[in-house]
């Protein structure tokens, strides 16, 4: 059993008043240009939550069922949703255009991640030459909820089914379970319609509006220290202090914890690879407690990176906690292997490792999960599971819980911030950006997390980087990032007058915050996006093919 506060709240049940049955259907009226339609050859219908889809128990709604020989017509003060027996000769009559119900118009939403992306080609994190690059590289975004034809579909047949416990079961829909938007170019509507059956997109902390550092590089805690001072020598603002995978044993492991010299380099203990680690590199942080406390006495919130496949294996400090939890063989050191579909687990991943260093000063996690869909469970992908569980369990000691990672599918607005992975330092990975940002809008998904800067490679390009910084400035997030080989992304690095623009642009940043977060609540509350499509407002055929252009905080009434 789920601990508690890990459980959502959930309203799947739909009222019956609203529920129309016909042949193989089961139409569920949640909003006048908003429908349900299941197909089941089984009249097999599911009315518990899934992954995606959590609230379905809207008021009464309003409407009239014709019914005529082979043909049912559900008709809404909206429109008129026109049913036959084949699913492809169903249609929406919306202000008198008939219109089929698929989505060949649809304007698309957003993706998974931009990992090894150079702009719009996947060419990995190894360079490659243009000609070695298949077409099919070209970055596939998801369906969004906007369409030009007028009408958006999502089919949540294949998300697994949250029960009321908090657990997830393997258990999908059968046949079709599909979430017919009839909106036209009303596209806020139909975004906030989104959110009326997946849940809204909270309120983010104030201080994830600011300015981040980040740099996946080993810092000692003087180092890191010193850069800190150096940011507030300069007059340059920040809100979040990043401290990558290099806070725990990554590298030193073999000096440091003497794995092979104990015979514990075997699969029984969990080998000696680095890149998942719970315990603080004494080597780099004699005293992490007391580096931590440094920086919340500048005023700045702090976050940790996260590569958990690894589970917890027997040097880490957590180690005969979460064993004893688990079962498993403490005294031989046996490895305590990650399973996101446990419900063991879960309880001890966040009570035995993560809430000891929350009280210490950690106020969220960086989920980084690269390593694919597959979990215990069969169709669980573990980053949903992960983004699920660490927004849940922050908000258990926090007013304003808060994440940082990958985009899981539809309904990861409720787990706010995205994280877009690494991205190659040049300027097609910059050009792709702002509509990439923009577009998500589509989906709902307001909040991505860009590395400003880029992440793989790069020559230090004061231009390049000065522009990122701009457009990070007007972006939902702006955290500054680098890898450890490329160049590093202070302002003074880059010569006099990108150093100049850049820092003006990091103070002008530090200014907006009240507009910000204006903003903010605004999207929490009315579910209007930071960042959205010209095509929101200007229906216009430019609005549509300006793709790189995007309104930013616009407050319509």
């Amino acid at each position: 059993m789920l601990d508690k506060h890990l459980v959502a709240d959930v309203r799947p049940q739909a009222k019956k008043e609203n529920i129309v049955y016909w042949g193989n259907y089961r139409i569920t009226v949640l909003q006048d240009r908003l429908f349900r339609l299941e197909r089941s050859e089984n009249q097999l219908f599911r009315d518990e939550a899934t992954q995606s889809v959590w609230f379905r128990d809207m008021p009464i709604q309003e409407f009239q069922v014709t019914e005529r020989e082979q043909e049912l017509m559900l008709t809404t003060e909206a429109c008129t949703l026109i049913l036959r027996a084949k699913r492809e000769d169903c249609r929406i009559d919306l202000e008198g255009q008939i219109l089929e119900i698929n989505n060949s118009g649809n304007l698309l939403g957003t993706s998974r991640t931009l990992d090894g992306y150079d702009g719009q080609m996947f060419i990995g994190l190894q360079n490659k030459k243009a000609a070695d690059i298949p077409e099919t590289a070209r970055i596939k975004l998801e369906k969004g909820v906007c369409s030009l034809n007028g009408v958006a579909v999502f089919d949540d047949v294949n998300s697994l089914t949250l029960d009321t416990d908090g657990e997830v079961k393997p258990l999908r829909g059968e046949g079709s379970d599909e979430y017919i938007f009839a909106y036209g170019d009303d596209y806020r509507s139909a975004v906030k319609a989104l959110y009326m059956i997946c849940g809204s997109t909270p309120l983010i902390p104030r201080f994830a509006l600011g300015n981040w550092w980040s740099r996946y590089y080993i810092y000692t805690d003087k180092e890191y220290l010193r850069l800190l001072n150096s940011f507030e020598e300069q007059k340059v603002p920040l809100t979040v202090a990043t401290i990558d995978m290099d806070w725990h044993y990554s590298t030193q492991m073999e000096e440091d914890l003497h794995i092979t010299e104990k015979g514990r380099n075997t699969e029984f203990h969990g080998g000696n690879n680095g890149w998942t680690g719970y315990s603080w590199n004494k080597r780099l942080f004699p005293d992490y407690r007391s580096f931590l406390q440094k920086i919340k006495n500048k005023n700045l919130k702090i976050t940790l990176n996260l590569h958990p496949a690894g589970g917890i294996r027997w040097w880490e400090d957590c180690y005969e906690d979460v064993a004893k939890a688990m079962g498993v063989d403490a005294e031989n050191g046996e490895w305590v292997k990650f399973d996101i579909a446990n419900t063991d687990f879960i309880n001890a991943y966040f009570s035995k490792v993560h809430k000891p260093y929350e009280d210490d000063g950690v106020a969220f996690w960086w989920i980084d999960w690269q390593q694919g869909a597959k979990s215990n469970m069969e169709g669980l992908d573990p980053l949903w599971s992960l983004n699920h569980y660490h927004y849940l369990d922050n908000a258990s000691n926090h007013s304003a819980p808060l994440i940082l990672s990958r985009y899981a599918g539809i309904g990861s607005h409720r787990y706010p911030l995205g994280f877009s992975g690494d991205t190659w330092v040049r300027w097609s990975s910059l050009k792709l950006q702002p509509y990439f940002t923009a577009n998500a809008s589509n989906v709902g998904y307001t909040w991505w997390s860009h590395d400003i800067g880029g992440h793989v490679a790069g020559k230090g390009d004061g231009e390049l980087y000065t522009r990122w910084v701009q457009f990070g400035t007007f972006s939902p997030i702006n955290r500054l990032h680098s890898n450890n080989l490329s160049w590093s992304k202070e302002p003074w690095l880059y010569g006099d007058r990108a150093e100049k623009i850049s820092t003006d642009f990091l103070r002008l940043r530090h200014r907006l915050l009240p507009y910000l977060y204006t903003a903010n609540i605004r999207t929490a509350r009315d579910g209007e996006p930071l960042v959205a499509p010209m095509y929101y407002r200007d229906h216009s055929p430019l609005a549509y093919r300006a793709k790189n252009q995007y309104y930013f905080v616009i407050f319509l009434l």
